[in-house]
């Protein structure tokens, strides 16, 4: 952890034994010279080693960053992010630094030599050829320097600075596609985000291009029939006929344009005055109005309105950008190669290329093969990455994913969204963090507790029970406590809309209920209420967390 000490310019950095999981904090000072003006992005050098133990055994620290075999305390150096290379600053151990990641040449179209799964087979080739030129030629959906921004603030939540929040629907729908339902997804995300806000929330939404969908069985079968499964509205049909369920290059047009004006409304909803703080008590959803989570949201809010009237009382203005506006970004999971290529651009400015479809993408659990054609064509784009893992995860072989991808080990580069199920999570991830630590790699651990609690309700829908939701938030911060790291965030599927599709809750959903308002077509999702009620209590952690934390700074361990 790299925290501010806002009386004394110092911070603070974690040390591992390479036998023991616990902590050992070490002072560290920033070296202000050249290049090195940055925290995230410096030069630092150990200035004072605390003597305190959270363990009787005496032992040399070593810092686990950067890969090292010396037990000796010396120079770090860590690359933040993808900057042009004016000053350069490398890893100690890692590859040299260039335009693109990876130790093979990597061009826009090397994914092709790999095998590629997931994948639709147009029939129509030369259609299939004609809107990818298209594609090629349209504008950017967003820009190489958002994403350089969205990275640094990942970086934040690496160290335990900040928390990202990252929620949205399933899988994004054409028939859904309407201003309120992106106004009220973007409204619980700012509500969430206040409840959040002392953690540093970073909210980035599952919108604007989360429309294909990964499938385990490549055929589905109803009443004898049998036809290619539904991939998503950006590859094919729902509806059960052949017509509909032949892959159809056209809808990568119709995707484009639906994420372009999803991301024009969400910008003008963020920038414009809609996220002001001052309309914090107006966010509230009518369905939510009255509920208890809707009552504890709106004691929250009178409390931020007291605070910004005493800052207006102090002289203080409440009409700085900062007041006015919030920065909020997008991802999807990188699965439609072809529509992902044909929106790259090399940024003029680094010469790095960005896949500005989203800000962030992320390899799903079953494209993560480390000689795949998804990983092949991630590790050349320099967006901040996420990586799905499920319980089946070998920490050996994530720590190759993770050196494939990100072979400078920038800070913010690599997300690790863990998807096991809570009794999953308590067994499996302490090897995943130890096998990370223990290669030096900086990552963002982050918590997916939806893909791993889905269940057939008995009238035959798909659900998520809200407790087990919670039980595996609540283990994903035990490991990270018990293990000494940071738990940098949670990933949901949710919706504004007052749906039924997840059971439980404060405001109950039954299994009897579930039929009244499913509007999935995908996966079941938390409603309003519901995702509330989880940022309430993942607050409720963070603040125990940070007053953990300040209680060791204050006895001087």
């Amino acid at each position: 952890m790299i925290c501010t000490l806002s009386q004394r310019n110092i911070e603070i950095a974690e040390f591992y034994d390479d036998q023991e999981r616990f902590p050992r904090f070490v002072v560290i000072q920033e070296e202000r010279n050249g290049s090195c003006k940055h925290i995230n992005n410096a030069l630092f050098k150990v200035s004072y080693a605390n003597t305190h133990s959270l363990s009787p055994k005496p032992h040399q620290p070593t810092f686990s960053v950067v890969p090292t075999n010396s037990r000796s305390l010396q120079h770090i150096k860590a690359v933040h992010a993808a900057e042009p290379a004016k000053n350069p600053v490398s890893v100690k151990g890692a590859a040299p630094t260039t335009s693109v990641p990876g130790t093979r040449k990597w061009t826009l179209d090397s994914w092709k030599s790999k095998k590629a799964l997931q994948l639709p087979e147009y029939p129509d080739k030369a259609s299939l050829e004609t809107v990818l030129k298209s594609l090629e030629a349209f504008p950017p959906l967003v820009f190489a320097g958002e994403a350089r921004k969205l990275e640094e603030k990942i970086a934040e939540a690496a160290m335990g600075n900040a928390f990202l929040l990252q929620g949205g629907d399933c899988a994004e729908s054409f028939k859904e596609f309407n201003a309120n339902n992106i106004r009220d997804t973007f409204r619980v995300l700012l509500q969430m985000s206040v409840v959040l806000m002392f953690g540093g929330q970073v909210p980035v939404g599952r919108m604007a291009g989360q429309f294909a969908k990964p499938r385990s069985d490549p055929f589905e079968e109803k009443d004898g029939v049998k036809l290619p499964s539904y991939k998503g509205d950006n590859i094919n049909g729902d509806a059960f006929n052949e017509k509909s369920r032949i892959p159809d290059p056209q809808r990568m047009v119709s995707a484009y344009s639906q994420a372009a004006g999803t991301l024009n409304l969400l910008r003008a909803f963020a920038t414009g005055g809609y996220a002001a703080m001052q309309r914090v008590t107006q966010w509230n959803l009518d369905f939510a109005e009255h509920s208890e989570q809707g009552d504890r949201y709106q004691e929250l809010a009178h409390r931020v309105d007291e605070a910004l009237g005493f800052m207006a009382a102090a002289g203080l203005t409440v009409e700085h950008p900062i007041m006015t506006s919030t920065e909020f970004w997008t991802s999807h999971e990188c699965l439609l190669l072809p529509y992902e290529q044909a929106l790259t651009r090399q940024d003029s400015t680094s010469g790095l290329y960005y896949d500005c479809s989203a800000h962030m993408l992320w390899v799903g659990e079953r494209t993560r093969q480390l000689d795949g054609a998804h990983v092949e064509f991630l590790r050349g784009i320099a967006n901040p990455l996420g990586i799905k893992v499920s319980n089946k995860m070998d920490p050996n072989e994530l720590v190759n994913l993770v050196e494939i991808l990100n072979p400078n080990n920038k800070p913010g580069r690599i997300t690790i969204i863990c998807r096991m199920g809570a009794e999953n999570m308590r067994v499996k991830l302490p090897h995943l963090i130890r096998a990370v630590r223990r290669a030096g790699q900086v990552v963002t651990w982050v918590c997916d507790p939806m893909h791993g609690n889905t269940i057939k309700a008995p009238c035959g829908l798909k659900t998520r029970p809200f407790d087990a939701i919670l039980a595996e938030v609540r283990a994903f911060f035990d490991v990270h406590e018990q293990e000494g790291s940071h738990p940098g965030g949670v990933h949901l599927e949710m919706t504004g809309q007052n749906v039924t599709e997840c059971i439980g809750g404060s405001r109950t959903v039954t299994f009897d209920d579930l039929s009244s308002r499913y509007h999935t077509h995908c996966d079941p999702r938390l409603n309003a209420s519901q995702s509330l009620e989880l940022a309430f209590i993942i607050a409720e952690r963070l603040r125990k967390r940070r007053i953990g934390t300040q209680r060791l700074f204050s006895l001087g361990l």
